[in-house]
C-alpha cells in the first residue's frame, strides 16, 4: 500500500479454524458483511477445516489453507509458516491480522521476515498462565486490537508501548422473524408450555460459564411453577462429559430435573432466543466480551449475567441485570423478579435492540476495524511503531 493511501486496505485475517466460538463468529460476520466497508479488502487463512472454513467458503471470500499445526511438532510449524510465506508473496496484503495469541505466535515471525505489518487481535486478556500467550509476548506487534475495553486494559499491560484499538465484534441484527407461530413451534419441540417463562443458557458447559450457579439458583425457585430452563451448549473442556453428568445429577438431587431441558450443542441459537424470555449466563470468570449477550439483546431478551469483564460494557439496567458472581441467592432473586414481572421483562427486552446496535452495529464496527488497520499500516510505514 502506498504511504499516501488512507482509504483502501488489504487484510489477511489468520485464524485457527478447528473450533467455533466468538472468534469464529466474528470472522464469519466479517466475511458476510464485507460489502459494508468496500475499502477493507479481506482474505482469510486457516490451519484447520471446520465450520468456520465452511462459512467463509459459503460467503465467497478467498480462504487459504496453512495446514494442521501442533506446536509440539516442529515440522508442522515449519510447513505452515512456509505456506503462509507463499500466501503473503502471492497476495501481498497491506497487513496481517492474527486473531488470538496461538495463531499470532505461529504467524508473526513469518510476517516479520516478509516485512509485513502484523496486528494481534486479542479476543481475551492475555495471561502468563497460557503458553500461547507467553510465546506471543516475545514478538512485538505493530498494533493490537481488543474486542472490549476489558481486554484492552490487559493488552496494554502486555504491550505497553504498542498502540491498542478497541473494536467490538460486529453482530448482525436478529434475523429470525418474531413470529408467534415459530415461537410456539420451538417450544413444542422442547416440550415447553406456551405460558412458561423460559430462561435460556447458551454457552459451553464449563465451570467458568457458571451453569452450576444457575442450577443452584433455580433450585431456590422450584416452588414457582411457571418457569422452564433450556441449557444449550456442549462441553469444551477435558472431562466435560463428567462435568455435564455432575450438573444433571445436581439438578436431580435438588428436585428440578423435570424443569430443565439439556439441549447439547445447537447451531440454531437465534431460534432458541425467539422461544425464550430471558438469557442467563452467570459467569464465574470474566467474559472478554460476550457475543451471545448482544445477540439476546438484539432479539429483545433481557440479559442476566455476573458483574464481570465484558458484561459490564454490554448489560446495564436499561436492558438487563448484573449480579455478583458465584452468588446463587442473588441470582435467584433477580430471576424471581423477572419471572413474576412480565411488564419488566417486556420493558428490558424492548430496550435491547437499540443497545445491541449501539454496541455492535456491523457497519460501524467494520469501519472501526478498517480505520484501526489503516492507521497501523501508515504508522508502520512511517516507522513510528516498530
Amino acid at each position: 500500500m502506498n504511504k499516501a493511501s488512507t482509504v483502501s486496505v488489504r487484510v489477511l485475517h489468520l485464524g485457527v479454524g478447528n473450533l467455533y466460538g466468538g472468534i469464529e463468529s466474528m470472522l464469519t460476520t466479517l466475511a458476510r458483511s464485507g460489502h459494508l466497508c468496500p475499502e477493507l479488502h479481506q482474505e482469510f487463512a486457516l490451519c484447520f477445516p471446520g465450520q468456520l472454513r465452511d462459512n467463509l467458503v459459503a460467503a465467497s471470500v478467498p480462504v487459504h489453507d496453512l495446514g494442521p499445526v501442533r506446536f509440539s511438532r516442529p515440522w508442522q510449524i515449519w510447513r505452515a509458516r512456509q505456506r503462509l510465506r507463499r500466501v503473503l508473496k502471492e497476495i501481498r496484503p497491506d497487513v496481517v491480522v492474527a486473531h488470538g495469541c496461538w495463531v499470532y505466535a505461529l504467524s508473526a515471525p513469518t510476517a516479520r521476515r516478509c516485512q509485513m505489518p502484523v496486528i494481534l487481535f486479542a479476543h481475551s486478556p492475555p495471561s502468563t498462565e497460557n503458553w500461547p500467550d507467553r510465546l506471543a509476548r516475545r514478538i512485538r506487534p505493530d498494533a493490537c486490537i481488543a474486542n472490549s475495553a476489558f481486554t484492552a486494559r490487559a493488552v496494554r499491560e502486555w504491550f505497553p508501548a504498542v498502540p491498542c484499538f478497541t473494536v467490538h465484534c460486529p453482530v448482525p441484527p436478529a434475523t429470525v422473524p418474531d413470529s408467534p407461530a415459530e415461537r410456539q413451534k420451538v417450544r413444542a419441540e422442547l416440550q415447553t408450555p406456551l405460558d412458561a417463562v423460559v430462561i435460556l443458557f447458551a454457552a459451553r458447559m464449563e465451570p467458568g460459564k457458571g451453569p452450576d450457579v444457575l442450577v443452584q439458583a433455580l433450585a431456590l425457585l422450584k416452588n414457582r411453577k411457571n418457569w422452564v430452563c433450556w441449557l444449550a451448549g456442549s462441553f469444551g473442556i477435558a472431562g466435560g462429559q463428567e462435568y455435564l453428568s455432575d450438573l444433571r445429577n445436581m439438578a436431580a438431587d435438588l428436585g428440578i430435573a423435570e424443569r430443565l431441558r439439556w439441549l447439547g450443542l445447537r447451531t440454531d441459537v437465534p431460534r432458541l432466543l425467539l422461544g425464550a424470555d430471558v438469557l442467563c449466563q452467570p459467569n464465574r470468570v470474566p467474559e472478554s466480551f460476550g457475543i451471545v449477550f448482544v445477540e439476546a439483546l438484539s432479539a429483545g431478551l433481557p440479559v442476566v449475567s455476573s458483574a464481570l469483564g465484558g458484561a459490564l460494557e454490554i448489560v446495564d439496567d436499561s436492558c438487563g441485570r448484573l449480579v455478583s458472581p458465584e452468588n446463587a441467592p442473588a441470582l435467584a432473586d433477580t430471576l424471581r423478579e423477572l419471572i413474576k414481572n412480565a411488564p419488566l421483562r417486556r420493558r428490558l427486552g424492548a430496550n435491547g435492540p437499540a443497545r445491541a446496535e449501539a454496541l455492535c452495529d456491523p457497519q460501524r464496527q467494520i469501519q472501526r476495524l478498517h480505520d484501526a488497520v489503516k492507521e497501523s499500516v501508515v504508522n508502520s510505514l512511517s516507522g513510528t511503531v516498530r
